[in-house]
């Protein structure tokens, strides 16, 4: 683990910041500290790399759940909310708000380290700083807004690029036949004469997403089968 990892832990008991730091910052995070809902949405603003934001969700001045709707108009860092709030509604409106994950009080250390260490990893690995799917350090699909970010910036994709990259995104780790390709996005029986166009399309993101096209590191040929984004 390294300190570039940035953790918020919100709480309005201090007990609990304080062994929820020493538990994180063992496992080599940065943590900063928030004592309640307001002042945990003004750390959010104040800072847009967080990695993770550990919310409670009875406080005073704003609720976990409140603040949980304002961080999301300007983060998608996960939420992990605790709380000794366990009834079904309790859950739903964490996860209605914007949550991510939900650990009830009192919670054991293994189980909050675990959750937190899975939340992180499928943030960083998938998700990047966009509600989407990283598929480079500096590539992101957005989805949401169908739109591919190259180090933060949009590109100009057609819509059958983006919905080309969406469909090898979306079989990630897995040989994608161009018969797959082509049946999957123009939603036609494949032909042998689609093979061109496929590889057309597949040429001209290259171009777009590669820092070297001849060498394409994201969208790769598998000789004989088609192409894969690992």
């Amino acid at each position: 683990m390294d300190q570039s990892i940035r953790i918020l832990v919100v709480d309005d008991e201090p007990d609990i910041r304080r062994i929820i730091r020493i538990l994180l910052e063992g496992r080599g995070y940065h943590v900063t500290e928030a004592p309640n809902g307001r002042l945990a949405v003004q750390a959010a603003q104040q800072d847009l790399e967080l990695d993770l934001i550990i919310l409670d969700i009875m406080m005073p001045e704003l609720s976990g759940i409140e603040a949980s709707k304002e961080i999301r108009r300007i983060s998608s860092a996960p939420i992990l909310f605790l709380t000794a709030r366990t009834q079904e509604q309790d859950k739903l409106e964490a996860y209605q708000s914007g949550g991510d994950d939900y650990l009830a009080k009192p919670f054991s250390h293994g189980e909050l380290l675990m959750k937190v260490d899975s939340l992180i990893r499928r943030y960083r690995v998938y998700k990047g700083k966009v509600a989407g799917k990283q598929l480079k350090s500096d590539v992101v699909l957005d989805e949401e807004n169908r739109r591919i970010l190259r180090g933060g910036e949009a590109l100009e994709l057609t819509e059958t690029e983006f919905s080309i990259l969406q469909f090898l995104a979306d079989h990630r780790g897995s040989v994608v036949s161009v018969a797959q390709i082509y049946e999957g996005v123009w939603h036609e029986k494949y032909m042998p004469a689609s093979n061109n166009t496929v590889m057309v399309h597949i040429v001209n993101l290259r171009k777009k997403l590669e820092d070297d096209p001849a060498n394409p590191r994201l969208i790769r040929t598998i000789w004989g089968k088609g192409y894969q984004i690992d």
